[in-house]
């Protein structure tokens, strides 16, 4: 049996095949652009295939709301051409086979969960800290989601003594993505963080305010592992200021697992979106 998986990005699709053991059996990439000539591509490659299923995780937000008259449109995207577009509809009009239908991040908490670096653990989360920043979060071993998908990279943080960035979020300014994301340091400095010193003190600012999201989500979820993804966490030595933040921040206030097990990498790398967009395609009903 075969299915179809699509890891939906505001700068390139990733569309992959996959089997019921959830393994990638071929896959593509391309670039974002309009919804019309991209979906032109997506269908050019699941055209070849006789597919039981299909799972998207896509940017957003998006409506994830089955009762909702807009269930299945990518929402308030600066991305203007997706804006209000019915991304599943028009699978759902190429395709006549169960679709799943979730958040990129969504996606990729669930491949981390079931076969990355939080496999086995029925309560755990994925945040990625890249040029945005999303989470999602599994609880006792489902999505998490109310009347739409979380939205944890807009927790409001207090700003560090040092810190003058007003933030570049546009709803609200200095919100975790609009101080912690990628182009917070061109905000700051501008110029890349690839182009910025390991030792330079927006890696500190920017760490104090992960650190603080990350103690209110483990107040908040009490979630066994919290795995960290993203160009931010990739930068050098990272996520060792990240967990020296998080452990000050969180002083000891409730019992968590040892520290190095708790904030980890992805054990997926870079598939853990693809691998759990298969993941959903083989339990969408």
């Amino acid at each position: 049996m075969l299915v179809g998986a699509i890891e939906a990005g505001g700068t390139k699709f990733v569309c992959a095949i996959g089997n019921e053991k959830n393994e990638i059996i071929e896959r593509v990439s391309f670039p974002t652009t309009t919804p019309e000539e991209t979906l032109r591509s997506v269908f050019n490659f699941f055209d070849q295939y006789s597919l039981a299923s299909i799972g998207i995780g896509s940017f957003g937000p998006i409506d994830i709301n089955e009762s909702s008259d807009t269930y299945g449109y990518i929402l308030s995207t600066p991305k203007i051409p997706w804006k209000n577009f019915n991304f599943l509809g028009a699978m759902k009009e190429r395709y006549s086979i169960p679709i799943g239908w979730t958040t990129d991040v969504n996606a990729a908490a669930l491949g981390e969960s079931k076969l990355g670096a939080a496999k086995g653990l029925k309560n755990t989360m994925y945040i990625t800290i890249g040029t945005g920043i999303g989470a999602g979060a599994i609880v006792n071993g489902e999505l998490l989601a109310g009347i739409g998908h979380p939205e944890m990279g807009h927790l409001l943080v207090r700003p560090h003594d040092k810190d003058g960035y007003e933030g570049f979020c546009p709803y609200h300014g200095n919100c975790l993505e609009g101080m912690a994301a990628g182009p917070s340091i061109n905000g700051r400095l501008g110029r890349a963080g690839k182009d910025v010193d390991v030792d330079h003190e927006v890696w500190g600012f920017m760490s104090y305010y992960i650190g603080q999201a990350l103690v209110a989500y483990t107040v908040i979820l009490r979630p066994e592992r919290i795995v960290l993804g993203g160009g931010v966490m990739n930068a050098p030595g990272m996520l060792e200021k990240v967990k020296k933040q998080f452990s000050s921040l969180l002083a000891n206030y409730v019992p968590i697992p040892e520290l190095d097990n708790y904030l980890v990498k992805p054990g997926l790398g870079d598939n853990a979106g693809i691998t759990g967009s298969i993941i959903l395609a083989n339990e969408v009903k």
